[in-house]
């Protein structure tokens, strides 16, 4: 009885043991809840990579045109630009009137034997192959009726199309310019070879005794160069295709000698709104030198420095014996380089600011010493200058480029590439 009493005090201990724990467990799990295990994140659909654009054909550029002998190249280039106008233009009641605005060179914007040689040429083929088209020569009268004005460059290049490097062909480039619609309507494009070209300027470009970047010229060759077809016609061109008219007739009368009436028509000219042109005073200058009237053609160089320095880049062709620093000995050139020097001096002491002397020599000989002798060159004006204008001393720099700067580049040493020895007068701080 004892030992049963005994094995149940036992049992009862156990469970009242069991009991415990389980309370205790039961406590435990309340003050330290149990996190539960996080549920497994979703797995993310495989990346679909985006589409990839086929890739987008580039159309090579086109190729060049062929270079073509001179005339050969003037044909394509015409042709084109009249069939083009032919087929875009409607029918007007009776022809319509296309004038040429005289051809020039891209680079120098002068006029030579050949550019005139391509006007006569397009001039024939409109009255021969374009019945509708009325060719008229360029005048203020013509310019009146509102016609098309045909404006063209001829430009040496290389063969990759760019200008200043080795001389490899010409590049002809025509434009049709209605003043009806202001509109581009037309171009030609031709390549042409460098055989049978004569460069020699006209008459009175000659005998012009300076040179600049004429912005009005700039116009012309933007309006050519610068355009495609439906393009606007630059504005400034047509703010001054008057004076253009104009100074084209004056040109034309002074290269047939008659130097009175080509001073009147340049006058009428430099009354105009834009007239005040470079190229005014140089035929203005020109045609007064060949009459022997000297007063007015000073007067006439002074407002060509005027224009040129007001510009910042004044050309003058001092013409210099070959190798030397020393001016050209013949009377019939270097007459008026005294005249010339004494205006150079007035008008640019009269300025404030300071002038940079700039020797140009042609490209021929070794570069070394065409640069040497462009600098003793701009040395020898500057010296003149100081003499003129005491005022000056210590406000002129000489330097030189030997022919990089070249704007002709025939390398021929006469009329053809005067203007690449040319000295150029530019206003610098002081």
């Amino acid at each position: 009885m004892k030992a049963s009493m005994i094995t149940v005090g036992r049992a009862f201990r156990v469970a009242l043991l069991i009991a415990s724990f389980t309370t205790l467990v039961a406590g435990c799990s309340t003050l330290f809840p149990t996190t539960p295990a996080p549920a497994p994140a979703a797995t993310a659909p495989p990346a679909v990579p985006a589409p990839v654009a086929p890739p987008v054909a580039v159309a090579p550029p086109p190729a060049p045109p062929p270079v073509l002998p001179l005339e050969d190249a003037l044909l394509a280039a015409a042709n084109s630009l009249f069939s083009t106008a032919s087929k875009t233009l409607a029918a007007p009641p009776a022809q319509r009137v296309v004038v040429i605005d005289p051809l020039i060179d891209g680079v120098s914007h002068t006029q030579t034997v050949t550019t005139q040689s391509l006007e006569t040429k397009i001039q024939g083929l409109v009255k021969a192959k374009y019945p509708g088209f009325n060719a008229q020569p360029f005048s203020r009268a013509t310019v009146g009726q509102a016609p098309i004005v045909l404006v063209g460059t001829f430009t040496a290049i290389d063969l990759k199309n760019q200008t200043g490097g080795t001389r490899e062909a010409f590049r002809i480039c025509l434009a049709l310019a209605d003043l009806k619609s202001g509109l581009i309507v037309a171009k030609g494009l031709a390549r042409a070879k460098i055989e049978g070209v004569d460069l020699t300027p006209l008459p009175h470009l000659q005998d012009a005794p300076a040179w600049t970047k004429d912005p009005s010229l700039d116009a012309y060759v933007r309006t050519c160069q610068g355009t495609k077809v439906g393009d606007r016609i630059d504005p400034a061109y047509l703010d001054g295709i008057l004076a253009a008219s104009l100074i084209a007739e004056a040109s034309d009368l002074f290269d047939g000698g008659r130097y009175q009436e080509a001073i009147d028509v340049y006058r009428s000219a430099l009354s105009t709104p834009k007239g005040d042109q470079l190229r005014v005073h140089n035929g203005i200058y020109s045609a007064s030198w060949k009459l022997g009237r000297r007063a007015d053609a000073e007067r006439a160089f002074g407002e060509a420095v005027r224009v040129g320095l007001a510009n910042n880049r004044l050309g003058v062709k001092f013409l210099f014996r070959p190798g030397t620093t020393d001016f050209v000995t013949d009377p019939r050139l270097n007459a008026p380089y005294p005249m010339w020097m004494s205006q150079i001096a007035q008008r640019a002491g009269a300025q404030a600011a300071c002038l940079q002397v700039v020797g140009h020599t042609s490209p021929t000989g070794p570069e070394p010493l065409n640069e040497r002798l462009s600098v003793l060159r701009a040395e020898n004006v500057k010296n003149r200058l100081e003499r003129e204008s005491p005022k000056l001393k210590g406000r002129v720099i000489a330097s030189g480029v030997g022919s990089r700067e070249k704007l002709v580049g025939t390398g021929t040493d006469d009329v053809r590439d005067a203007l690449d020895r040319r000295v150029e007068f530019k206003v610098v701080p002081c």
